[in-house]
Formats: structure tokens, sequence, C-alpha cells
């Protein structure tokens, strides 16, 4: 049975995939969601965008299992694959192989390309940048306007800064970059202008690679540009993979900052003792843990299409269909987090899913705490008095995206 040809009598009766967040509790999985994970299912059927229907994992323990199953595949080019978008689903068969759409040997020659420049010890290099990146923008930020926007004065700027750093990606592009990050990422885009970014973001890679051939220096881009070289890569290999860094690496972890220090705010105990400890570094870690937990940035992605028939908690899963996880329903299992509605800085949370699970987990995740441990340890150190200047209820929340987060988050002091 084909995911899309799923009994036409019960598909409109099938919960929807993606389900719509609270505006009363925003910062929480989408309600429904929870509802049937209340309910006890660990996987079901949904209604996607496109009238397939895929099967979604809402547990963590199922999550960790099929994430980690070879019988399921992340090209997305693949029968049943369950697409994000339109531009995607339009585009898929075209797509060109890099890390995120590999499996097996294939998958793991793209990783071995990057492991050795987000290496955790790498990563920790960067610490002390992070941290002078950090403060100069705070330092910038308190000789501004007040109130101020705190995309704009922080979030943005901070991963931005890093990944150009460690790639070799000129800052002064920071606007021309995430601009297209945003098309990249949003799910209502038209495919031909989904289309027109892609081609436009790796032309400019591209371009860039060709630049470090000639003259390389002490980055990623340059790494690719030995290995094209070297003749263990392509330029059309390369630039796809520089494209993908580029668009993760920034837009992430800046809806991390943002969105956390909002929910940081409707948690005054919990802030509180964040401050006070914000010297101590294993309890910073745990609460960095802890925020990825309970906000689980990429709520639309980690999905899968099915390669080979098998049986799987009661169910018979068959080639030809589709599988999403749905990475802050796991975080928000109470089988694996006790209470876990409530934010718990101190709580050990480093078995969550929200970098994803198995061969395909975020290769930057390291780099991603480090930003996350700085900020936090330093953003409400150095402004005690720092407050929203907007009611919640007036706060866009990114659901049209694959990444949520915040558009905008006045702040004041």
């Amino acid at each position: 049975m084909s995911e899309s040809k799923h009994d036409t009598d019960t598909t409109e009766e099938l919960p929807r995939f993606p389900a719509p967040r609270s505006r009363t509790c925003p910062f929480a999985p989408p309600p429904d969601l929870l509802k049937l994970q209340d309910e006890g299912k660990p996987l079901v059927r949904v209604r996607s965008w496109d009238g397939t229907t895929p099967w979604l994992a809402l547990t963590h323990a199922t999550q960790r299992a099929l994430l980690s199953d070879q019988r399921l595949s992340a090209n997305i080019g693949a029968p049943g694959y369950p697409h994000t978008t339109e531009a995607m689903k339009v585009h898929a068969a075209e797509m060109q192989p890099s890390i995120n759409n590999t499996d097996g040997p294939e998958h793991a020659r793209w990783r071995r390309m990057l492991t050795s420049s987000f290496t955790r010890r790498r990563m920790e290099i960067l610490r002390p940048a992070i941290q002078q990146i950090t403060d100069d923008l705070i330092d910038k930020m308190l000789t501004g306007p007040n109130p101020t926007e705190l995309n704009e004065a922080l979030s943005l700027p901070l991963p931005s800064l890093m990944i150009c750093e460690l790639l070799g990606v000129p800052y002064e592009d920071h606007e021309f970059f995430q601009e297209h990050a945003t098309i990249t990422n949003a799910v209502n885009r038209r495919p031909e202008e989904n289309a027109a970014t892609t081609a436009t973001l790796r032309k400019y890679i591209s371009d860039l690679i060709k630049k470090k051939m000639d003259t390389p220096g002490e980055d990623v881009l340059s790494d690719l540009g030995e290995r094209i070289k070297a003749g263990d890569l392509t330029m059309e290999e390369a630039a796809p993979l520089g494209h993908i860094l580029l668009v993760a690496g920034h837009d992430t972890s800046a809806n991390m900052i943002t969105l956390s220090t909002a929910l940081l705010m409707q948690h005054p105990e919990q802030l509180a003792a964040l401050r006070e400890r914000s010297g101590d570094d294993a309890y910073m870690a745990k609460a960095v843990e802890e925020l990825l937990r309970y906000l689980t940035l990429p709520h639309l992605l980690a999905r899968r299409a099915v390669v080979e028939d098998f049986e799987f908690e009661g169910e018979t899963i068959r080639a030809g269909e589709g599988v999403i996880a749905s990475l802050p329903a796991a975080n928000w299992d109470p089988a694996a987090f006790s209470e876990p509605d409530s934010l718990d800085l101190a709580r050990s949370a480093s078995h969550h899913l929200a970098f994803g699970w198995g061969p395909h987990q975020c290769v930057g995740q390291q780099l991603a705490r480090i930003e996350l441990q700085v900020v936090f340890s330093t953003l409400f150190r150095r402004i005690p008095t720092l407050r929203l200047a907007a009611d919640l209820d007036d706060l866009t929340f990114k659901e049209d995206s694959q990444a949520y987060g915040i558009y905008r988050l006045p702040i004041a002091w």
C-alpha cells in the first residue's frame, strides 16, 4: 500500500500534520500531537499538506528506533518521501546527492568530509572568539536604541559571524545570505522562487570556493577546495554542501537565542537561577540542553521514505510509505522526561532529540551548544533588567518555517 493511496474513505478523518500550536502556550508542541501521545499511540497515520498519509512517530523510543533504521531513507526523491513543501516535492527528482539526502556508505562519505571541521575540540577552540563577539554585540546594543529588536542586535549577528568565520564567507554578505536562508526555510514559497534562491546561493558558494582554491585559508570552504583539487569532490558536490552549512549554521542558532530569551522571561524563577549561576559551566551546559529539549526548533524535519517492508509497534510499515518523526513530541514524552511540560534548567536532558538521531544528527551541534552556553551565561548577567518590550500575544511565531522561532522580539532594559 502506497502512503499516498491510504484508504481514501478515512483519509479526511486523519489528524493533520503539521498541527497548529496553541496561542496560549506557543513554546509547547502542538496540543493535538501531545493528545495523540497521551493516548498511548507511538505511531499514527496523519494527513499531510499534499493529501498524502505518512506515518508520524510520536514517542522518544519510537523515533530513536526509526531514525536509526536502515530500512528508512533520507533520499527526498525516494517513493513515499513525505516532502515538507511543494518546492521540495517539485524539485525532489533533480536534487543533487549531499549530506542531507543520502544513506549508508554514500552518506558516510559526505559526513567524513566535515568531521574534522566540526569536532568538539575544534569548536571549543572557538569559545573565546564567541565570547568576544557576544560581548561586543551586547556593548553595541547597550549604547544603541532602547528598546531594540533582539534578532537584529544579537541573535542573527552572533551565529552569522561565527559561521562566516568557520566557512570562510565574508560577513559583509550576511544580509544577502540571511534573506535567501529565509526563503529556503519557508514552507509557503513557490517552487520557482525556491529554485531561484537555491541557484543563487549555490553560485555564490561556488565562486567563493574557486577563489579559495587559488588563495586558501583556514576554513571549511578552503578545505572543500582542497578536496576538489585532490579529486575527492567535484564543484557540483561541494557547492550544495557549503550551501547547507551556511543556511543551517546561522538560522537555527539565531532562532534558538531569540525563542529561548522569550521563554526564559516567562519563567522568572528559572531565569533568576540561570543569572545567579552564569559562571557555573556544568549548570550552563545542562540549562542549554533543557532549552533545546523544551523548544526543539526543527519541528517539521526528520523525514524518511520506507524502502523495505517491516513490522513495527504492531503495524506493517511498507516500502513506498513515508515516516515523519515529530522531534518536539519526542522531547515532551513523559516516558523519557519527567514532567516534560515543566522547564527545569537543572535537569539532565542531554538525551533529547533536538539535533535529530541516528546517522543524520546535526553535524554542527557542538558549535550551536557553545554559542548558546556563551550567550545565556552572558546576556542576562550583563543586562539583569532585560525584559520583553511587547506582549507575548503580539509576537509572531515561525510556524511557517522549517525552524521554529519568533520573527521579531522587542526587548528593553
